[in-house]
């Protein structure tokens, strides 16, 4: 039986059941004492001293299970209060390391409270302002300390940040990349697949010359190449190969058994026939070759430059023997006079110039064109220039009298090249609009004799057959004709 059983039982209680216990407790026996008047006495005082201690205990019992309840219930505030008068000054003597004042304020302080003469407010806590003081620095303490923890992660926030950031700068930089890549592939891939649909169609003719003694034209093209074809028939004969841009002038040597060819390339070849491949390249311009002509001699080449100069090439020493500088612009065309060192060039600065090759130096300057000068060549004979410009208009001018001796608008389309016949009389200009139209010159006027259509497109190339026979045409369309 536990001890908590008999909470509610007294001493008298606990004796009736002892009373009726079995008289025979397994093999053993009870019987009854008989006892003396000092043993009752003693008995008797034992019995109250029992009784005492049952009721210490049920009250303790009490208690206990009382403070259970409330464990068990809601948990009570604990209030807080703060030093008092005293205790305030010992810590603050303590604290500032005054251990003598405070034994002296101990013993005065002692002596005070025993005589009475101490008041209540004297013992009362400190001031509420000190207090407050003391709160708000430990809370000044704990915000700062959460303060410094906000930076810190306020500072790894922003590295992580920056890092995002770069790894962000990296992928963009990275895509942009990619898709740069994706649209140049994508550019050759339409590049080269126009270049092989549109082959034809961008085999521009821009230059036509004629054998000088045989029934033979070659033609430069868009596509790097010239070509070689027999007439009347038309025969491809041979094919020349090495420019890495178009071809855009050709000139035989007067034997007939060179080629001079100029190139977007910036590079002006010579081609032996003998020798079936190129002898030379000459590659002093800085930019995109647009004519050459050989020298009556065979010795000297002449070539005009985007770089706006022209220049004249020693074919024995095979350098350049002199650079005719003078131009603003772009130099189109070269072309010599008839067994002389005198050179004409026409230029996008709207001047055709006459230059002197002996001295690299310029003779004669025509001005009127109000329009980019195209090409300009010389009569048979040599008296005479004729040019023409992007706005259609042809001149005539008299290298002797230094004068204009005939001014035709073919226009509005450009004129883009202009031929004499070997008489020197009939006119052939090579027009934008496809049409080619001859003119006979006369003393004081040119007259219309015909006008020859056929090409599909702009008529580029223009010339004469030495012996009046034919009249060569190259154009846009990519084809060459011969009219008689």
């Amino acid at each position: 039986m536990e001890f908590s059983e008999y909470n509610d039982k007294t001493v008298d209680n606990l004796f009736e059941d002892a009373a009726t216990l079995d008289s025979s407790i397994g093999d053993y026996n009870l019987e009854e004492v008989e006892m003396d008047s000092e043993t009752e006495a003693e008995d008797d005082t034992a019995s109250e001293n029992l009784d005492a201690t049952m009721k210490s205990i049920q009250k303790l019992t009490f208690l206990m299970g009382k403070n259970k309840g409330i464990a068990a219930g809601v948990a009570t505030k604990v209030k807080t209060y703060g030093e008092v008068m005293d205790d305030f000054v010992r810590n603050f003597l303590i604290q500032n390391g005054c251990v003598k004042t405070v034994e002296c304020f101990e013993t005065e302080w002692h002596d005070l409270k025993e005589k009475g003469r101490l008041l209540d407010c004297q013992l009362q806590e400190p001031p509420d302002e000190y207090t407050r003081s003391l709160e708000v620095q430990s809370v000044l303490s704990k915000v700062q300390e959460q303060l410094k923890q906000s930076n810190l992660l306020a500072q790894y926030r922003q590295d992580m940040t920056e890092k995002f950031r770069k790894e962000r700068n990296v992928h963009r930089m990275h895509h942009s990349r990619i898709a740069q890549e994706k649209n140049k592939l994508i550019n050759d891939m339409k590049i080269d697949l126009l270049r092989r649909l549109c082959w034809n169609a961008i085999d521009s003719k821009r230059c036509v010359v004629v054998h000088p003694k045989k029934p033979v034209v070659v033609t430069a093209s868009d596509d790097a190449t010239w070509r070689m074809w027999g007439l009347p028939a038309g025969d491809l004969i041979m094919t020349g190969d090495g420019h890495k841009d178009w071809v855009s002038g050709l000139s035989f040597h007067p034997g007939g058994m060179q080629l001079a060819s100029s190139s977007g390339d910036c590079t002006v070849k010579v081609w032996s026939f003998e020798k079936a491949r190129c002898t030379h390249t000459f590659s002093d311009h800085t930019q995109a070759v647009w004519a050459v002509a050989y020298h009556d001699s065979g010795d000297v080449l002449g070539s005009a430059s985007l770089d706006h100069t022209a220049r004249i090439w020693d074919l024995e020493r095979m350098k350049c023997r002199g650079t005719l500088r003078g131009h603003v612009d772009s130099v189109n065309s070269v072309m010599w006079q008839s067994y002389s060192s005198i050179l004409c060039t026409s230029s996008s600065d709207k001047t055709v110039s006459l230059w002197d090759a002996r001295n690299a130096l310029c003779v004669q300057t025509f001005y009127g064109h109000e329009a980019s000068c195209n090409y300009a060549t010389f009569s048979p004979r040599g008296n005479l220039v004729a040019s023409v410009d992007a706005d259609g208009v042809l001149k005539i001018w008299d290298v002797r009298q230094v004068m204009e001796r005939h001014n035709l608008n073919v226009g509005p389309d450009s004129a883009n090249k202009v031929c004499f016949d070997a008489s020197g009389t009939m006119i052939a200009i090579a027009s934008n609009d496809g049409h080619i139209k001859c003119f006979q010159q006369l003393e004081m006027e040119l007259v219309p004799v015909n006008d020859l259509t056929g090409h599909d497109g702009a008529v580029q190339a223009l010339i004469f057959d030495p012996l009046g026979k034919f009249l060569i045409s190259g154009g846009s369309d990519g084809t060459f004709r011969c009219w008689a």
